[in-house]
C-alpha cells in the first residue's frame, strides 16, 4: 500500500518552466479579450494547465468581452442563491411591552424580596413611566448597598428579568456609599444633577457620572451584533467595493467579513457581514454608490468566515464563437456535461500584469526578498509607455521620490515598497512587509494555485481520469454539513470595547469537516 506523490518536482520553484507543449485532450477554450495597453494574456501552460478532461476538439470564444457576460451568484451554506432582491430596512424595534408585561407581578415580587419595599415601588413607578411612552424617562437610583455580592445579584436580576433595562453602580460624593442606577438600555443618557425622581435638585449622588461600559453601549440589546447584507457590484473587485463602502462609512476594512472574493470583470452578488452598523446607514449609500448596491439587510449573531459558502453559480456568455459547426458546439457542451472538467485555478488567479503573481510568490517562499521587490517594481511588457517610463527611470536612477510621485495610488504594492525603502534603504524584507498582508498572501496563494494546476495536470497525464487510483483524495458527499462552527461572540453582551472588535477581526471561527479521505488499495499476500 503506497501513496503516489506528484509534487516532488514542484518543490523546487520554477523548475518546471517547460510544460508539455500539447495537451492530452482538448476542451472548449474561452479567450478573454484584453483591454488596450494590457500585456498579452497568459497562456494556460504558463500557469500549469496542460491536460484536459475530454479529447473533443472543442471550440473557441471570447470570455468577458463585456463585464455583463460573466454573472456570479454566491450560493450560501443553506443552498440558497444570493440575489439582491430588496432595499427594505429590517425592523429594529424591540417588543419591550410584551417582555415587561409577560410576568411583571412575579418579577416585582421577586425584586421586593431582593431589595425591599422602597426600591420595589421605585422600580414599579419607573416601569409605569416607560409603559406610558415617556421618551425621556429619568434613571432611578436604588437604596445604598455596601454589599458587593448583593449588588452583583441585583445586576444579574435585571439581566434575567428586564433585558430592556441596564444597570451600573454609582457612588456618593463622600466616596463611600454605593448604589445601583437603572435606566432604559436604549434611552438617553443621564443629565447632570438629574436625580432618580427626576428632580433638578442635587441629591448628593454623583448621577452626573457617565454610564460605565455596561451602560454606554448604544447597540440595541435585541439585535444581532452583525449586519448581514447582499453586495451587488459591477466591474469591481470585492475588496475595492468594500473599501469604497468603508470609506463612506468611516470604517476600517477589517470590519467587513466575506465568505469569498468574486471576479472583478463581472456582475456579482455575495453576502457580507459588518460589525455593529445599522442597516439605515448602509442603505443611505445606495444613491451615492456607482456600480455597487447593497440590500437584503438582516441582523445576525455571527459574522461570515472565509469558506462559509456552498459555492458560486456562474452564468457565462461567450462571444465571437469559432467552431467547425453548430453540431460541434453541441457535442462539446454534451462532453462537458458527461465528462466534467479538471478544477484548475483560472488565469485570473495569476493577475493581469506581465509578471504573474505566482512568480512573486515563489520568490517570497525562497526568501529572495530583493528578487521579489524587483519583480514588482521593474518595467513590464505591455504596460502603457508612461508607466513603464516611471519604472525604467527608477530602475536606472533609483530616485524613490520621483517614482512615488508618478506611481498612481492604485499601485498599492509599488507605493508601499518605495515608501518603506525610503525609510529603510536596502532593507528589502522591510519593504515587502509594508505591502498589505492580504496582498502578500495573494502572492503566496497564487503560487500555491500554480502548484495545484501542475499536480492536477500530472495526475491526469499519467493516470488519466477514468477512475480513482491509490493515493487520491476522495470527497465523501454524505459528510456534507457535519462541520461545526464556534464563535467567540458569546461573551457578555453588555461590554463592548476595542478588544471585542479585535476578537472578531483576528480570531476567526474554524470549521472541521471530515469529508475527505485518502483512497487506498489493500492487497492480501500469502
Amino acid at each position: 500500500m503506497r501513496c503516489r506523490h506528484f509534487l516532488t518536482s514542484l518543490l523546487s520553484p520554477l523548475s518546471f518552466a517547460n510544460p508539455p507543449s500539447r495537451p492530452l485532450a482538448s476542451r472548449a477554450r474561452a479567450v478573454a479579450q484584453p483591454p488596450a495597453q494590457r500585456r498579452a494574456a497568459l497562456a494556460e501552460p504558463d500557469v500549469g494547465i496542460s491536460r484536459f478532461a475530454s479529447s473533443l476538439p472543442g471550440f473557441r470564444g471570447a470570455l468577458k468581452q463585456r463585464y455583463s457576460d460573466f454573472v456570479v451568484h454566491e450560493v450560501a451554506r443553506d443552498g440558497t442563491l444570493v440575489r439582491l432582491t430588496s432595499f427594505d430596512l429590517p425592523d429594529e424595534r424591540a417588543d419591550t411591552d410584551d417582555e415587561a408585561d409577560a410576568d411583571l407581578p412575579h418579577a416585582l415580587e421577586s425584586f421586593r424580596l431582593l431589595c425591599g419595599d422602597a426600591d420595589c415601588e421605585a422600580l414599579r413607578g419607573f416601569l409605569s413611566r416607560v409603559s406610558e411612552g415617556d421618551s425621556d424617562v429619568s434613571p432611578i437610583i436604588l437604596s445604598p448597598d455596601a454589599d458587593k455580592a448583593h449588588r452583583l445579584e441585583v445586576h444579574d436580576f435585571f439581566k434575567r428579568n428586564f433585558i430592556f433595562l441596564v444597570t451600573d453602580t454609582v457612588e456618593h460624593s463622600d466616596g463611600v456609599q454605593r448604589c445601583i442606577r437603572v435606566r432604559l438600555r436604549s434611552g438617553p443618557r443621564g443629565r447632570r444633577n438629574r436625580t432618580g425622581t427626576g428632580s433638578s435638585e442635587p441629591s448628593g449622588w454623583r448621577d452626573d457620572r457617565p454610564f460605565d461600559s455596561r451602560g454606554s453601549v448604544t447597540w440595541p440589546y435585541h439585535l444581532g451584533k452583525f449586519l448581514r447584507f447582499h453586495l451587488y457590484k459591477e466591474n469591481k473587485d470585492t475588496q475595492e467595493a468594500l473599501r469604497v463602502i468603508g470609506k463612506m462609512l468611516g470604517l476600517q476594512p477589517r470590519s467587513f467579513r466575506i465568505a469569498g472574493t468574486k471576479d472583478k470583470r463581472a456582475i456579482t452578488t455575495q453576502q457580507v457581514t459588518l460589525f455593529k452598523v445599522h442597516a439605515s446607514r448602509l442603505a443611505a449609500l445606495n444613491n451615492k454608490l456607482t456600480g455597487i448596491k447593497v440590500g437584503d439587510f438582516n441582523y445576525v449573531k455571527e459574522g461570515l468566515v472565509l469558506g462559509q459558502l456552498m459555492g458560486n453559480r456562474f452564468t457565462i456568455t461567450l462571444r465571437s464563437v469559432i467552431a467547425e459547426s453548430e453540431d460541434m458546439i453541441k457535442v462539446a457542451v454534451d462532453g462537458l456535461i458527461k465528462s466534467g472538467f479538471i478544477n484548475y485555478y483560472g488565469l485570473q488567479r495569476f493577475g493581469s500584469a506581465s509578471v504573474p503573481t505566482h512568480l512573486v510568490g515563489a520568490a517570497l517562499l525562497r526568501g529572495e526578498w530583493r528578487s521579489a521587490v524587483s519583480l514588482i517594481l521593474d518595467p513590464r511588457e505591455g504596460e502603457c509607455d508612461d508607466m513603464n517610463g516611471v519604472r525604467e527611470h527608477y530602475k536606472e536612477h533609483g530616485d524613490i521620490d520621483v517614482a512615488i510621485r508618478n506611481f498612481p495610488r492604485r499601485l498599492i504594492a509599488e507605493r508601499a515598497i518605495l515608501q518603506r525603502l525610503k525609510k529603510y534603504p536596502g532593507n528589502y524584507l522591510q519593504a515587502l512587509m509594508a505591502i498589505p498582508r492580504t496582498l502578500r498572501l495573494m502572492y503566496v496563494h497564487s503560487y500555491q494555485s500554480y502548484l495545484w494546476n501542475h499536480a492536477a495536470s500530472m495526475r491526469a497525464g499519467i493516470y488519466g481520469l477514468s477512475g480513482v487510483i491509490e493515493g487520491d483524495l476522495v470527497y465523501k458527499k454524505e459528510c456534507l454539513g457535519e462541520g461545526t462552527v464556534t464563535d467567540a461572540s458569546e461573551n457578555n453582551d453588555d461590554h463592548t470595547n476595542t478588544s471585542e472588535m479585535d476578537i472578531f477581526a483576528e480570531t476567526l471561527p474554524e470549521e472541521t469537516i471530515q469529508s475527505v479521505k485518502v483512497y487506498y488499495i489493500y492487497t492480501q499476500t500469502e
